[in-house]
């Protein structure tokens, strides 16, 4: 009898309010719009101070996009998993 306790208590922590978890999911996507801003402020100022040097910087900014892209897109996953529990 205990068991279906445990199990019932388990599951109702595991329930979280959809709506929560949009404001968490909308918290997160901070991070990574945050920081693709610095990133091409950071390509800009570069290729201002120094313009044969853009082919290298875009590269480095495209690789440093997608890394922080795919941060918002697994806060996405999780915002998906949370309210679909």
């Amino acid at each position: 009898m205990s068991n279906i306790v445990v199990a019932q208590a388990a599951e109702a922590a595991v329930n979280l309010n959809p709506g929560l978890a949009a404001i968490g999911y909308g918290l997160g996507a901070i991070g990574p719009g945050i920081g693709i801003g610095l990133i091409w402020a950071a390509v800009i100022n570069g290729t201002a101070r120094q313009p044969e040097a853009q082919g290298k910087l875009m590269g480095i900014a495209w690789t440093t996009f997608v890394l922080t892209e795919v941060l918002a897109l697994i806060g996405l996953v999780v915002y998906f998993i949370a309210s679909a529990a």
